[in-house]
């Protein structure tokens, strides 16, 4: 998720060319629990190619592309204790997809000059700096793939058989930090980004221009760098979500993994600004861990932001296990910012534990009806173990959800026991069609099959989401719970 000074602290855990079984190297442990190196966690060893994968079900023969995933698999770890999962080298899963077959599944760690090194290979050119295995999303790009991190690292482009083609700088217009959580609105051909790093006293808004070249930074001051993990925009507005969690220095020093820190002295608030610069407009709201954005708009002088919370305090660091550490559950809010009172209106829209929130990648920054998010249950117990390693009395569901929210109802796509769901991506049935309804398409995703050991490829109807699903692409492999991804059509 973050890099920047994270990565000067954790720079010594992520060295080494052992590459250990996942079960050798949670023994090791002995004062440390690690549930973020176990279950549908546990990192796989190897990289795998495999061709005409077997299906239930129909693929849609519309369906032509790839449905690719980033996340943390951590490579040559050989001291379980300074291990943090969100730094783990990044790996892109993905399934190739053509004319109703599956054509093949792969999945390659993203070969930054730690990773080539680990790997005995050779890496080419000069080493950029807070060079990483960008771990967070994977996007598409004006005919590019990109595997994005946020606070430092530049991203890695990859070819359409996932290997590392380099970094990427827009053209040698990129300076400083980037985002893992763009926001390419489709109407205007620009894509959007709020990065932040340790040392600045400010974060930036970048708006990368259609010819592909940074086009705009405007500086947002910002007290005790604070880490913004996302944000948010709208056809006049951009979002910003400043919350408790800031750097520490001194957290730095001790050589922390991820030095930040639940700050009860810093503000919650959310700023909002012009969408073409100015000034920001500052409003206090209640402490929160924000997570992720699914989408925001402007309905008339307010704007309005469907987000992922968790209760504060929220311990990005963790409380002595290997990832994050949370109070509570995640859940689905609704935060409506009148401009012209000045007020936040925060509401709950789902209280069931969930993440990932998705929506139609065409209506970004426009108004929605439709959302999508995933609820697994091994990462709800991972977020509230303690120290020393007893999970949470409490049960957990996998599934995942589909939201109403004009009449703010939801369907539920239920899974089995041990089917851990990641992220689920709508892909549309015809994105040319621009009289079709926004749910017409498809709800993909990455889940576990408990009884294969390995993971499927999941494709829902989202006109018939509760239904069965429409495919099950069977993969050769496990896809550990990871972070985002993204579907990549056909050109």
């Amino acid at each position: 998720m973050l890099r920047g000074a994270a990565g000067i602290a954790a720079a010594g855990a992520l060295v080494g060319t052992t590459n250990l079984p996942a079960a050798a190297r949670t023994r090791e442990s002995t004062d440390r629990h690690c549930p973020f190196l176990e279950g549908a966690f546990m990192p796989v060893t190897e990289e795998l190619t495999a061709f005409d994968l077997p299906v239930t079900g129909r693929i849609p023969r519309e369906l032509n592309g790839r449905l690719l995933r980033n996340g943390p698999n951590v490579l040559g770890l050989e001291d379980p204790r300074a291990h943090h999962w969100m730094l783990g080298d990044g790996m892109v899963h993905g399934v190739r997809l053509r004319d109703g077959r599956a054509e093949w599944y792969r999945n390659r760690w993203v070969r930054s000059s730690q990773v080539a090194k680990k790997l005995g290979e050779f890496y080419p050119g000069p080493v950029p700096p807070d060079d990483f295995a960008c771990n967070t999303h994977v996007i598409p790009y004006r005919g590019r793939i990109l595997a994005l991190q946020e606070s430092g690292p530049l991203p890695y482009e990859l070819d359409g058989e996932l290997n590392t083609v380099g970094t990427y700088d827009f053209r040698g217009t990129l300076e400083g930090a980037f985002t893992a959580h763009t926001k390419y609105d489709a109407e205007a051909g620009e894509l959007h980004a709020l990065a932040y790093y340790p040392t600045w006293d400010h974060v930036r808004h970048l708006v990368v221009d259609p010819s592909g070249r940074v086009a705009r930074t405007t500086r947002i001051p910002v007290p005790d760098a604070p880490m913004m993990h996302d944000f948010a925009l709208t056809a006049k507005h951009v979002v910003v979500f400043d919350i408790p969690i800031t750097f520490d220095p001194a957290a730095a020093e001790r050589g922390d993994p991820v030095p930040y820190v639940w700050n009860r002295q810093h503000p919650s608030r959310v700023g909002v600004m012009p969408r073409t610069g100015g000034a920001v407009r500052w409003f206090e709201v209640d402490p929160v861990f924000y997570s992720h954005t699914l989408n925001a708009y402007d309905e008339g002088s307010s704007v309005v932001v469907d987000v992922t919370t968790y209760p504060a305090p929220f311990y990005a660091a963790g409380r002595g296990t290997d990832g994050p550490s949370a109070n509570g559950t995640g859940r689905l809010e609704r935060w409506t910012v009148d401009l012209r009172h000045g007020r936040v209106r925060q509401r709950t829209l789902d209280d069931r534990p969930q993440e990932f929130p998705r929506v139609n990648e065409a209506l970004v920054s426009r108004r929605h009806r439709y959302g999508y998010s995933a609820a697994a249950a091994d990462m709800s117990v991972a977020y509230l173990t303690t120290a020393d390693g007893n999970p949470p009395d409490r049960a957990f569901s996998n599934a995942l959800i589909k939201h109403d929210l004009l009449r703010d109802s939801t369907q539920v796509h239920r899974l089995p026991k041990g089917a851990a769901a990641g992220e689920a991506v709508f892909v549309p049935r015809d994105p040319a069609d621009r009289r079709a309804a926004e749910d017409d398409g498809y709800a993909v995703a990455y889940v576990h099959n408990p009884d294969r050991g390995a993971a499927d490829l999941v494709i829902l109807s989202a006109l018939d989401f509760t239904g069965e699903p429409v495919a099950r692409v069977h993969l050769p492999g496990r896809v550990p719970l990871g972070f985002h991804g993204s579907w990549i059509p056909d050109a």
